[in-house]
Parts: structure tokens; C-alpha cells; sequence
């Protein structure tokens, strides 16, 4: 059954809701995917804080319009899933992990920082840690400073106290 001329317009606004301030935005071509794996990679999605939705292709090229992601409009054709996220890795991570785990899916294209991406371009994208593994990353390193202070201070108290 087809939407109606409100419910278009609502998912029009949806998508350039989900486009404001938005960095990445990829597509890929999902057909023949199980619906398990749908639902696996919703759930994925939904735990980075990514948009990831199957649209209707005419109504996301009217939701482009007039932003930084008007570039991949002619990209839009065929069964495709968008993945569009605030940090600019997650949605290519999202997309670039579902597609290593099924064969059906193929990442068509991306846009970040207003450049436009290959499927290779997503990848390497991909492959950069996320916001979150990377404040992970410094987390660790902040823990471990304290813990090699400590043990420069003992030491020098040890020495002073041998020196005596």
C-alpha cells in the first residue's frame, strides 16, 4: 500500500530532521537480506545512534535537496538502505560491518565532509575509530598516567630513602 500525500510529507521531514547536523550519510543496496539481519543491524544502528531506515529513494532525494548530501541524489535508484549519523564514522561502520556479514549487501556510496564517497571510500571511512572508541582510548591512557606517577614517586622515595 503506498502512502498518502501527509504520510510523504512526514517522511520527508523525518529524513531532513535526521539530515540536520548530520556528518555521514551512506547507502547501500540490500536485496536478499533476511530479516533477522535487518533487525540485527537496526539494533547495531540504534546503539551508535544511527539513522538507518529503507526510504522510499524519490522521497530521500527531495530530503537532499538543498543540503551538503545533494550530491548523492543520483546515486538513489534501486532496493537501498540509508545510514546517516552525527559522527562521522559510525554510519560507514554500521553500513561496512553489515556488509561484511552479508554478501547481499553492497555500500553504493557516501558522503562526509562534503566529499562524495566510494564503496572503498566508505571502508577506509570505516575503519577509523569512532567518536566513543577514541574518548575510550584516552580514558585508558588518563587511568594508566596516575598509576606511572605513583610509581615514579615510590622510586624516588626509595632512592632518597636508600641515599640515607
Amino acid at each position: 500500500m503506498g502512502l498518502n500525500l501527509d504520510n510523504k510529507k512526514a517522511v520527508v521531514t523525518e529524513v531532513k530532521a535526521a539530515l540536520e547536523g548530520a556528518e555521514t550519510m551512506v547507502i547501500a543496496k540490500y536485496s536478499g537480506v533476511a530479516v533477522e539481519r535487518m533487525t540485527s543491524v537496526r539494533k547495531m544502528a540504534r546503539n551508535n545512534n544511527v539513522y538507518l531506515h529503507v526510504v522510499k529513494n524519490t522521497l530521500v532525494r527531495r530530503a537532499v535537496v538543498g543540503t551538503k548530501f545533494e550530491g548523492l541524489a543520483d546515486k538513489m535508484s534501486g532496493q537501498l538502505i540509508y545510514s546517516i549519523s552525527k559522527d562521522p564514522v559510525a554510519s560507514a561502520k554500521v553500513i561496512s560491518d553489515f556488509s561484511k556479514e552479508n554478501e547481499a549487501v553492497k555500500i553504493v556510496a557516501g558522503m562526509y565532509n562534503n566529499s562524495l564517497l566510494d564503496a572503498a571510500g566508505v571502508k577506509k571511512l570505516a575503519s577509523i575509530p569512532s567518536r566513543n572508541e577514541l574518548l575510550s582510548m584516552v580514558l585508558g591512557v588518563m587511568q594508566q598516567i596516575p598509576a606511572s606517577f605513583l610509581r615514579v614517586l615510590v622510586a624516588i622515595k626509595e632512592q632518597k630513602l636508600a641515599a640515607q
